[in-house]
């Protein structure tokens, strides 16, 4: 797997019909509005497209920030697991 295929974002078709209900659900309670299979559609794509890297960019830095905490903690943690020799 090489990078480009780590960095793209794809939902899977049970994802973005889930999206699709949401999205429909949104605007018919917040707006009022029923809208299209169509509309649903190119908003999915739009969030895929536009979104959801900045999602999954923020997803990296957060894990990569745990991961350095964890790391800051792995020498004390280490030296914790020592026994008393006397």
């Amino acid at each position: 797997m090489n990078k480009r295929e780590l960095s793209q974002v794809k939902l899977s078709d049970v994802q973005k019909q889930k999206l699709n209900a949401e999205i429909k659900s949104f605007y018919l309670d917040e707006r009022g509005e029923d809208i299209g299979m169509i509309e649903q559609m190119q908003l999915v794509e739009l969030f895929e497209q536009r979104m959801a890297p900045i999602v999954y960019n923020k997803a990296l830095d957060d894990a990569k920030k745990w991961f350095m905490q964890m790391m800051d903690h792995l020498d004390s943690d280490y030296y914790a697991l020592y026994k008393n020799e006397d």
